[in-house]
């Protein structure tokens, strides 16, 4: 079976973990500290704060920047469903936006027909590795006085515009879930150029903690912390945190090696009038944390039955990216909303195996298996 995705992880990794347990700092440690440095250098913000995932960061940019009940975020259906939790989470309401087809990304013509005066924030995603147009939802925001976030749960490594994601925003949330390009098993980041969220950001992470545990251990002094005010059980361990780093450490080229793979996807499937491929535009650079392809209606396979032939042949594949508006969990409260974009592209896109290491061979043969299966005459004349 070639999988859809899977960890680029070596023996690196694990000596460091293994290195990391014998120092007994397993928690919120120097490792910790030394990830957040890292990952704020590598995207060029001035401030990273390590938590346990890309939900809980998510849920804290949440919190900073005042978003609470009564009020609107306006974000995309097409993203998976933790993005609208988030704002569920501290009472607020999603409002879904469309997305454009050629991008998977929020539209911005959209979101502004959707702002009213309940609207606090815009959350936009980088939806598969593949940056939306910052500069033009930050126009947005300043233009109503709204705050922008950023769900870069897929995009670490990808750039906007000369400039890596992480540094564009105020807020801007990372994820290292083993689908993602780089992972710590779980966990993730959120980096900020704002001193006063950064130091409120690590606050709320560990229960509103005034004096963390890695300080007080190296303190020459007695301190006594305070809990000023209620926080969460956010951390990131040190285990993981150490894995991290040497993950970022290979992030650029495993990048190259992903975006080598994309180019050989590219090149093979150009000549199929009825699909239509990632777009990527001048000045953006997607890390390609996922490749999706997306069947026109004059493709003869639907997308279904493109899925269960290629899992036949031992090729591992994902229907297109969930809509969170027609999720159960959604779809009762979202009352008569339609996205018919965002609703297209997810049933009639597939995405197809992209990891790293990704040899020749297995490259070949999902190139060789879809086009078999979506062009059956024209394999079979040959």
């Amino acid at each position: 079976m070639i999988p859809i995705a899977k960890p680029y992880l070596t023996e690196e990794e694990a000596q460091a973990a293994y290195d990391t347990i014998l120092t007994g700092w397993i928690t919120q440690g120097p490792k910790v500290q030394e990830f957040e440095e890292k990952f704020a250098a590598y995207t060029g913000a001035k401030y990273a704060v390590a938590v346990s995932n890309c939900t809980t960061a998510l849920h804290l940019a949440m919190i900073v920047t005042g978003v609470g009940p009564g009020d609107e975020v306006i974000c995309p259906s097409m993203s998976y469903i933790a993005t609208a939790n988030a704002i569920k989470y501290v009472g607020a309401t999603p409002i879904f936006a469309e997305v454009q087809p050629e991008t998977y990304n929020i539209d911005p013509l959209d979101v502004e027909k959707r702002i009213t005066d309940k609207t606090k924030a815009i959350l936009i995603v980088h939806q598969v590795g593949m940056p939306a147009d910052i500069d033009v939802f930050q126009e947005l925001c300043d233009k109503y006085g709204l705050k922008l976030i950023e769900d870069a749960a897929c995009a670490a490594g990808s750039a906007y515009k000369g400039k890596k994601i992480g540094s564009h925003s105020e807020l801007v949330c990372f994820s290292f879930h083993p689908r993602k390009v780089i992972s710590t098993g779980d966990g993730g980041m959120i980096t900020t150029n704002r001193e006063d969220y950064y130091n409120r950001l690590k606050l709320l992470r560990q229960h509103g903690m005034s004096v963390n545990d890695r300080v007080r251990h190296e303190a020459n002094k007695v301190i006594f912390e305070d809990h000023v005010e209620v926080g969460y059980n956010y951390r990131m361990t040190d285990i993981q945190a150490a894995v991290g780093i040497k993950q970022l450490e290979k992030l650029d080229w495993i990048v190259i090696e992903r975006r080598k793979i994309a180019a050989a996807y590219q090149e093979a499937f150009k000549s199929l009038d009825f699909v239509r491929l990632p777009l990527e535009k001048e000045g953006y650079y997607s890390n390609y944390q996922s490749y999706s392809i997306y069947l026109k209606r004059s493709c003869q396979v639907g997308r279904n039955e493109l899925m269960q032939e290629l899992l036949d042949k031992g090729i591992a594949s994902r229907r297109g990216i969930m809509t969170a508006h027609r999720e159960t969990a959604y779809k009762d409260k979202c009352g008569v909303l339609s996205l018919p974009v965002s609703e297209d592209l997810q049933d009639k896109s597939v995405i197809i195996p992209l990891y790293v290491p990704m040899d020749e061979e297995k490259i070949k043969y999902v190139i060789e298996s879809f086009r078999s299966i979506v062009t059956p005459e024209t394999i079979t004349a040959h």
